[in-house]
């Protein structure tokens, strides 16, 4: 394997953890931020009340995501199985 291709591969693949992972971790970020300044402001220091409503995000963000995310996830499948590199076959001798 060239030294290209295996930059290539590993860049294609922190891409598609990014674009996989990427939607549902910011909506998770955004809800617990947006619970922690209502928890601040309210002085209500319970655990489960940022538990919740990112758990509910997350389920509902998943829900409508899943059917992209598992196209996207099948089609960088299939691109790395198709990939000459990847099961030793090369141009050179």
């Amino acid at each position: 394997m060239e030294p290209h291709n295996a930059v290539e591969t590993g860049q294609n693949a922190i891409l598609v953890c990014l674009m996989v992972g990427g939607p549902v971790l910011i909506a998770g970020l955004l809800i617990g931020i947006l619970v922690g300044v209502i928890q601040s402001m309210t002085h209500i220091q319970d655990q489960t009340v940022s538990f919740v409503p990112k758990i509910i995000l997350i389920t509902i963000i998943l829900a409508i995501g899943m059917p992209w995310l598992t196209e996207y996830m099948v089609e960088y499948s299939v691109s790395m199985l198709e990939s000459p590199f990847l099961i030793g076959v090369d141009n050179k001798p």
